[in-house]
């Protein structure tokens, strides 16, 4: 049986062992997939071990992503652009070859939920690997505007400048947040934490959306906060995942996997080990 795993740290929240069983199920594709905490210094140990034992591919999630990409010899255009993956695939010749697929689950979910994106200014929240994954594909929509905000300007900017040729993109520090958005997105992990990201609610707008690219078992800190401030939708990543699982799912094995069916039956509770 084919062996694949998700990686980060923290990772006991993962649903994404329960995702990749329902969809072997599903394709009757005979795969084991299987969650695995990896110490900060010791990831890329951790990617060679598996490959040794004859692990297939893997998922790599918080805070690895763009350690993963300089892992591969072998990268998509998207992953290239983004200098962050999530999904790697292990050849026989021992080759890697990586891929974002952050980035389409994301824009999938929110168009699945009828959250406009043309023509609409967006705020995303955070500069690192999760943030770079989406950038491109959440461009491709043409909203008005992509602010992409962190604590520290220079890391916004640097990601910022990368884009510059794909639509409207700016970057900002934290602090200079004074205007409201369409829609605000947190790609930073303060909610596995319990954390909200140093911004004010003054980015929300009531007739406007907030999603959080992390999820949990009860609406995470983000997606409170934002309901709080009366936005008209706010969602949690959980679509997200399903929707970049199923995109991994498919480099690795060739079918792409329903995926409406699998964030119901996550969000009810029906899938379980």
């Amino acid at each position: 049986m084919d062996q694949y795993k998700v990686y980060g740290n923290p990772i006991k929240q993962s649903k994404s062992p329960l995702i990749h069983a329902e969809f072997a199920r599903q394709t009757e594709q005979a795969i084991e997939y299987t969650a695995q905490f990896s110490e900060l210094d010791e990831f890329e140990q951790d990617i060679a071990n598996f490959i040794k034992a004859g692990g297939k591919g893997c998922n790599v999630t918080v805070p690895f992503k763009e350690r993963a990409f300089k892992l591969a010899d072998k990268v998509t255009n998207r992953a290239q652009l983004a200098q962050a993956a999530n999904t790697l695939k292990f050849l026989a010749d021992g080759t890697i070859e990586a891929d974002t697929t952050d980035g389409a689950g994301l824009v999938n979910d929110l168009l699945a939920n009828q959250i406009p994106l043309t023509g609409k200014s967006i705020l995303l929240i955070g500069a690192g690997g999760a943030a770079s994954g989406v950038i491109e594909p959440l461009l491709e929509q043409a909203p008005a505007q992509l602010v992409v905000a962190n604590r520290t300007l220079n890391k916004a900017q640097q990601l910022a400048d990368r884009f510059l040729d794909k639509g409207n993109i700016s970057a900002l520090g934290f602090d200079e947040l004074n205007q409201r958005y369409d829609l605000v997105i947190n790609s930073t992990s303060a909610s596995l934490s319990n954390e909200l990201p140093d911004i004010p609610a003054t980015v929300f707008t009531k007739s406007g959306f907030a999603y959080d690219m992390v999820y949990g078992d009860k609406p995470t800190v983000f997606v409170e906060w934002a309901r709080q401030n009366d936005v008209k939708l706010a969602l949690d990543g959980l679509g997200m995942l399903v929707g970049q699982a199923a995109e991994s799912f498919c480099i690795w094995r060739g079918v792409k996997p329903e995926i409406l069916s699998v964030v119901d039956k996550l969000r009810n509770g029906e899938l379980t080990k």
